[in-house]
């Protein structure tokens, strides 16, 4: 029990001068300040010229109602303790003065012990109440202050509070207060509350670093979130904060200062992919229609992806077709569905390629090849986003979002007649470009290393990379078949490589064809200095093998001993 201090001070109302003289000495003597009043009137005096911590009202007051006084001083100051007493008990002013907010409610005659408890009871209650609106105006300061947004939790899980950013950015409202946070739906991925409760029953700070979620308003951001228990003086847990930081623009900053090497499964850091990346950023968010053009094996499905998992529809369905790989009636089938008995061997109802990339993305690749009819049903989709499954005449709609690819100008299709102009500007809305592989040569090391990696781990291999020849023919190669051609190089190397080096002889044939000599410098007798590294590669590769590391420089043994001998010792 906190002791008396000489600063708290009691009102004491009543009408009747001997029961203030008696009740004002008695509190007094224990070293409390009082003022006392003998009515309504001199009672707001004192209220309007000092701070009370409790008050001592009588409920009848020479024809006046203490309850009114109650109401009023609440009103004034919530904080102020008051106590009722009455020499009429009765229960409907017991019950009308605890509504008000009366703290206790007494009958006279007042013992001096009762005095005496009641008093250090409510200031003890006063002082727990004003430390609580203390740390409670604190918190309100600090989530004002605070740019970032902040949420707290109780022991149960609920929101008790949040600041202005949390509110404006996450949208959370007052009507979402005292709700558990595994209910509230925002329309994010909900990880800084799945967090908050997860610290919340470990009792351990945890912090989620650059996580993508998305802003009341559908934006992407990228955030760091920071939570932490709220520990009591005696260690018990009584809630979880968690600070949610927007590094979206930081992570834009990083960025533009450096390349990026892979991007949503694209591998590539020369400029020409940086600008592919910056485009996908730009149209992730767009409703629109986007035309993929590049040539076969450039990545095109892997860009519509990235388009699709950079967006508000990541969430949902990514639904691919290849509508050169099916003929004019199956590809109907597959994109629009059909009903029982619409065709023969349509023995149950099929639900097509757009129902199932409702609410996501349907990706067309190859357009160029989609028959006329064809064409006429998907312009129809595109402009009124419905469409009906074949042998039915109900409409359906749908909502998503398109993205077709071709290998083929279709600018020159429309002009020949083979493919429809309306259908090509309301696929044409924006084009994304892909480059082919002959011009981002920078990016072939890159796309070496991803695919070694990736047959290492499907064939159990231990291929570390590929050797000089191998590595200047990949980089003056055409590539005809661009980056799958690569792949699929790469892919038939590791299977036939004996050793951790690829050689030229672990080649395709028609690759190992395109091989570039083996280069000496100065004639027949000197080696330039890019074989002295090639042979030391081999060598180490070979485990001192020179027959293997012969094969490997694809030069026979004797030009190896050679040249050997031409290095010295």
């Amino acid at each position: 029990m906190p002791p008396q201090q000489p600063h708290n001070r009691i009102l004491l109302v009543d009408d009747e001068e001997g029961i203030r003289f008696t009740l004002g000495t008695l509190l007094k003597k224990e070293g409390y300040r009082v003022e006392s009043a003998a009515h309504i009137g001199e009672a707001r005096a004192l209220l309007q010229n000092h701070r009370f911590d409790v008050a001592f009202l009588d409920i009848s007051l020479a024809g006046e109602n203490g309850l009114d006084l109650l109401r009023e001083i609440k009103e004034v100051d919530s904080a102020v303790q008051v106590v009722m007493f009455t020499g009429a008990p009765k229960l409907e002013s017991a019950v009308e003065a605890v509504r008000l907010g009366a703290f206790d409610y007494i009958t006279k005659p007042v013992r001096y012990e009762t005095l005496i408890a009641i008093t250090r009871h409510a200031l003890s209650v006063k002082s727990f109440n004003d430390e609580r609106e203390r740390h409670r105006a604190n918190l309100d300061a600090i989530f004002r202050t605070v740019s970032d947004s902040i949420l707290m939790v109780d022991r149960e899980g609920c929101l008790v509070q949040f600041n202005s950013t949390a509110e404006r950015i996450c949208g959370y409202g007052r009507e979402l207060i005292g709700i558990g946070a595994a209910e509230i739906k925002l329309g994010c991925g909900g990880e800084c509350r799945s967090l908050l409760l997860e610290v919340l029953e470990n009792g351990t700070s945890r912090e989620l670093k650059r996580i993508e979620c998305r802003s009341h308003g559908g934006k992407a951001r990228v955030v760091t979130v920071t939570a932490t228990p709220v520990v009591e003086s005696d260690g018990a847990i009584s809630g979880a904060v968690a600070v949610i930081r927007d590094e979206t623009a930081l992570v834009e900053l990083e960025r533009t200062q450096q390349r990026r090497g892979r991007f949503h499964g694209i591998v590539g850091a020369s400029e020409a992919m940086q600008r592919v990346y910056s485009m996908i950023e730009s149209l992730a968010d767009l409703p629109t229609t986007v035309l993929i053009f590049g040539e076969s094996g450039t990545g095109k499905e892997l860009v519509a992806a990235a388009l699709h998992e950079s967006g508000s529809r990541a969430k949902g369905p990514f639904v691919k077709v290849n509508c050169s790989a099916l003929s004019e009636h199956l590809l109907e089938s597959e994109l629009f569905g059909h009903v029982r008995g619409a065709f023969t061997g349509a023995i149950a109802d099929k639900v097509g390629r757009f129902q199932k990339a409702h609410g996501g993305t349907l990706f067309l690749d190859e357009i160029g090849d989609i028959s006329p009819a064809i064409q006429m049903r998907l312009l129809r989709v595109l402009q009124e986003s419905e469409f009906e499954r074949v042998g039915e005449s109900h409409s359906i709609k749908v909502d998503v979002r398109i993205i077709a690819a071709s290998n083929q100008s279709l600018a020159e299709k429309v002009a020949q007649g083979i493919f429809r102009q309306d259908l090509y500007y309301r696929l044409n809305v924006v084009r994304l470009d892909v480059p082919p592989l002959r011009s981002r040569r920078d990016d072939t090391e890159l796309l070496v290393a991803h695919f070694l990696m990736q047959f290492n781990t499907r064939f159990s291999k231990a291929v570390t990379a590929v050797s000089h020849d191998v590595a200047a023919l990949f980089t003056t190669y055409e590539w005809p078949g661009n980056v799958r051609e690569l792949e699929h190089a790469i892919e038939h190397a590791c299977i036939l490589c004996k050793s951790s080096i690829i050689s030229v002889d672990d080649l395709p044939p028609d690759l190992r064809g395109a091989a570039p000599p083996v280069p000496i410098a100065g004639g027949e007798g000197t080696v330039s200095q890019a074989v002295i590294l090639t042979i030391d590669d081999a060598l180490a590769a070979s485990g001192g093998n020179k027959v293997r590391a012969a094969k490997m420089l694809g030069i026979s043994r004797m030009t190896l001993y050679r040249q050997l001998a031409e290095l010295g010792p």
